[in-house]
């Protein structure tokens, strides 16, 4: 038998940490944007399309980040387009992963989890969650965008209190130490289940 366990949580919050935790405990983890950037890629699967579509933003044999985000500022309908190129492909992907991974707990890092309709796939879904202040300080410590954009990203993306609720279990990332402790807690507590169930 395998579990699925959803790992969702806001921009900022640890859940790449999180899902690092996951592995090393031995848990097999698929990572949503990670199947973005393998689509992506030289070869990827989503390149012949994307070029169809969006032939300036591909760069060098492989779709440039840089570049769609560009296309979608200048006209935001863009990204329903974009999704419907790529998510069924990163669905396939993650197919892929269920039959090849060998784990009794398979992790699926997807940020929006709640948002797509995913959780519906999972056995159960845990959020990871900090502080709005220190989300923010996270976020522009990384040096990758401004407040502004920060703050966009966060409007569109549920409310935390409302992924905490939605959630089975939940994870405070104040501390990696702290993180890994509630990590343990809870494949015990699955690992405990799945021997009962």
């Amino acid at each position: 038998m395998t579990f699925n366990l959803g790992l969702t949580g806001s921009i900022g919050m640890g859940k790449s940490t999180t899902a690092e935790l996951f592995a090393a405990a031995g848990c097999a983890v698929w990572d949503a944007d990670a199947a973005v950037h393998r689509l992506y890629a030289s070869g990827g699967a989503a390149v012949a399309a994307m070029q169809v579509r969006f032939p300036g933003a591909i760069n060098d044999g492989q779709v440039s980040r840089v570049e769609l985000k560009e296309i979608i500022g200048k006209d935001p309908n863009v990204l329903r387009e974009i999704e419907t190129i790529v998510h069924p492909l990163v669905t396939l992907d993650r197919e892929e992963f269920r039959k090849i991974a060998l784990s009794d707990i398979l992790v699926f890092d997807i940020p929006l989890l709640f948002e797509t309709g995913g959780h519906v796939e999972m056995d159960a879904v845990v959020c990871v969650t900090i502080d709005a202040e220190t989300q923010q300080r996270r976020v522009l410590e990384r040096g990758t965008m401004t407040l502004e954009q920060f703050l966009q990203i966060r409007l569109k993306q549920m409310p935390i209190e409302e992924k905490t609720a939605r959630s089975d279990y939940v994870i405070v990332t104040d501390t990696v130490d702290h993180a890994r402790e509630q990590v343990d807690k809870i494949l015990a507590d699955i690992r405990g289940k799945m021997v009962n169930a």
